[in-house]
């Protein structure tokens, strides 16, 4: 329980951690640049493909052009160039920026792919409407589709760039999915209206008082028995290693995650239970790192 200040005055000075935190940001901020160098002299082709696709389906995207992503949103994420929602052409430097920041491991969406396949579904088969909240691209959200082709499968992110992305290459893959721009604490579907929701490095991304609007409105729109799956950063326990504690302060001062530690050190278990979920550890997978939640609805 040494507190976080005295653990960085210990910790920081040391040669190793100091080099290692230096490389670290510098390689994400190197990383970053050149992944949107690479495409600038495209960018305009790019933004006349994406603004054609919004008239094409088999899809739709869904957005109000005088929406105002929050402040809080609007932070440079894992130092990401305009961050998700300010840079026009942010969902392709989205797309293989990350396929080089998880090492070759993600390049055919094989982890969102794993996602889907360890989701929980309800108890009783019934799944027609599916949720992927906070669903960037929409690489989850097209696979999702893939596996439940009678579903209506519906997207739903802050970041307008990311989301005209998904929705050009979803026109490209002729696949029918909804992506919609708004806010997860504040959704705008009807009660009891999905089946399931995938909730994937979402909660870590906002401040604790969004975390907990957010699970009020999951448990708003999942009907009784609905199944929410989580794949999110580990919560703190009372055995915590320092050396993880520092860890995640450096996370969110250098790889700027900036409310990671308010999700970290929340009671986030307890919060799903308040809303109204029924909590059980989900199956596990690849990314021994995340732990995974399945919520079930209860009633």
């Amino acid at each position: 329980n040494t507190p976080i200040e005295d653990l960085k005055r210990v910790i920081n000075p040391l040669p190793f951690p100091a080099t290692w935190q230096r490389f670290m940001r510098s390689h994400q901020e190197m990383m970053w640049r050149r992944t949107r160098a690479s495409f600038v002299d495209f960018a305009a082709e790019l933004e006349n493909a994406m603004a054609e696709a919004e008239t094409k389906g088999p899809g739709k995207l869904i957005y109000d052009p005088k929406f105002t992503p929050p402040d809080y949103a609007r932070k440079e994420i894992h130092l990401q160039p305009g961050g998700y929602t300010d840079d026009p052409i942010g969902g392709l430097v989205f797309h293989y920026g990350t396929k080089v920041f998880y090492a070759g491991m993600n390049d055919q969406d094989e982890m969102h792919a794993e996602l889907v396949d360890t989701m929980t579904e309800p108890a009783d088969g019934k799944v027609s409407k599916i949720l992927d909240v906070a669903c960037s691209i929409g690489q989850a959200t097209m696979i999702l589709k893939d596996r439940y082709p009678q579903a209506a499968v519906t997207g739903l992110d802050v970041a307008l760039p990311l989301l005209r992305y998904g929705h050009y290459e979803a026109v490209e893959r002729g696949i029918d999915v909804t992506f919609m721009q708004g806010l997860s604490e504040a959704l705008p579907f009807e009660d009891n209206e999905f089946d399931m929701i995938l909730s994937y490095i979402l909660v870590h991304e906002i401040p604790v008082s969004v975390i907990k609007e957010t699970v009020v409105e999951l448990a708003r729109v999942l009907r009784p028995g609905g199944t929410l799956c989580i794949y999110e950063f580990p919560n703190a326990t009372a055995n915590m290693p320092a050396s993880q504690r520092w860890l995640v302060d450096y996370d969110s001062i250098n790889n700027c995650e900036p409310y990671s530690p308010g999700f970290v050190y929340l009671d986030f278990h307890n919060l799903l239970r308040e809303a109204g979920f029924e909590t059980a550890p989900g199956p596990k997978n690849s990314n021994e790192f995340l732990q995974t939640i399945v919520a079930t609805k209860a009633g």
